[in-house]
């Protein structure tokens, strides 16, 4: 077990550990307490060896609380153990049980002692267990990932019944190559995939919108995958053969730097869903080299947003190994809900950025290896962009960021430190 200060054959008995130091030192205290205490009353009536079926049988309880505290017990951590441990009532209720089968009593008295200052810590101190979790996941990673992922899950299942629409994923994938025209700037193609999007209001919109937040030196033309102006051929951003069948209706309207994309309608409910397969294609459209900024080394950055509320976001990138070479590109989420989509060349928007449990996962070499479970023919649909536009594929060194219930109104973003003039 991790220790914070205490040497093992410490005890606590009638100390009161919740009633001085730093928050984080009487939260440590009582797991040690608990799990030490507990832990002893437990063993005397074999709970430790039995496992929690026959402990649960032998003490007429509940199997869920048996096999939660006996994790708890063998969490390894005082703030894991605090954070499995079962509350206060729970653990009372086992505690008579065990004296009833003729534990110690001065070994329950102690184990009573220590439950009564967790039900402090918990409703005195801190308000409720909620708090608890949420104090405990900052120091646990195991603990925050899935503190994260539950309360990830809620607000998912919130915004889609207030927004009237889900996703059961949304793909968006960036291939990046210097320009044949001018290798001085970079070809980019963008690819949108809505899969298992449905409405669940008859009355709800889903629209998504594709933007440059680069400084511009021309206007942003974006064109479908076979060249033609996407607001000339709406019908030939979607690629039908990825798409449901039929095809889901798209309404396309672009307005300067932005491209809005309205779902058209598709009916509602659970037999409504359908799948949505986008392209976008913007030749020369960035420059490969920015200006020097020593203040500030600029980053070359490309982002989703979440304007869907969905099970699973992936967001690929895949650069030509000419372009970045030797870099992993950086991920940075941002609460877009106030200031809208973020640079992570702006320093106003520091303040955004979310801190949570997501990582970037390299993909190696060439498209081959972008399978993936939540996006249909991935690597059919990367050959025919790189087909289509004229990019090796076999050139593209990929990377991907995976985020279970991503949340509505955030930006994930990748960027490289760009390459100086």
């Amino acid at each position: 077990m991790a220790q914070t200060g205490l040497n093992n054959d410490q005890t606590l008995m009638g100390a009161e550990p919740d009633s001085a130091g730093p928050l984080h030192t009487r939260i440590a205290r009582t797991g040690e307490d608990l799990v030490r205490s507990l832990g002893r009353v437990v063993r005397a009536v074999g709970g430790e060896q039995s496992g929690p079926v026959a402990l649960a049988r032998d003490l007429r309880l509940d199997k869920v609380l048996t096999s939660r505290l006996l994790r708890a017990l063998d969490a390894g951590d005082p703030f894991a153990a605090v954070h499995r441990m079962p509350g206060p009532e729970p653990l009372r209720r086992l505690l008579k049980a065990c004296s009833a089968r003729g534990a110690d009593r001065g070994e329950v008295a102690s184990a009573e002692g220590a439950v009564d200052r967790f039900d402090r810590l918990i409703n005195s101190e801190l308000g409720d267990r909620q708090a608890l979790d949420t104090i405990v996941a900052a120091w646990v990673p195991d603990v925050r990932r899935e503190f994260e992922l539950r309360r990830k899950q809620a607000a998912f299942r919130a915004v889609s019944e207030l927004r009237g629409i889900r996703a059961q994923s949304l793909y968006s994938a960036v291939l990046l190559a210097p320009s044949a025209g001018d290798e001085d700037r970079i070809d980019v193609v963008w690819l949108y995939g809505l899969y298992g999007v449905r409405r669940v209001r008859p009355d709800a919109t889903l629209k998504l919108a594709t933007r440059r937040l680069a400084h511009p030196t021309s206007d942003r033309r974006p064109l479908t995958l076979a060249g033609a102006p996407v607001a000339d051929d709406p019908a030939g951003v979607r690629l039908a053969r990825f798409c449901s069948d039929p095809p889901p209706p798209l309404e396309v309207r672009p307005l300067g730097e932005v491209v809005h994309y309205i779902l058209g309608p598709t009916g509602y409910g659970p037999g409504s869903a359908v799948d949505l397969v986008m392209a976008e294609r913007s030749p020369a459209d960035l420059p490969r080299r920015v200006e020097r900024r020593p203040e500030r080394p600029r980053r070359a950055h490309f982002f989703a947003e979440v304007s869907t509320p969905a099970e699973m976001l992936v967001l690929d990138l895949f650069a030509d190994e000419r372009l970045w070479p030797g870099q992993t590109p950086e991920l940075t989420l941002f609460d877009t809900s106030f200031e809208g989509v973020a640079s992570v060349n702006d320093p106003a928007r520091d303040v955004d950025r979310m801190d949570l449990l997501e990582t970037v996962t390299p993909l190696g070499p060439g498209i081959g290896r972008a399978g993936s479970a939540e996006v249909p023919r991935a690597r059919e649909l990367l050959q025919e962009a790189c087909d289509t536009a004229g990019m090796e594929g076999t050139r593209l060194r990929g990377f991907r960021v995976r985020i279970e219930y991503p949340l509505y109104g955030s930006q994930a973003t990748l960027s490289f430190l760009a390459e100086t003039a």
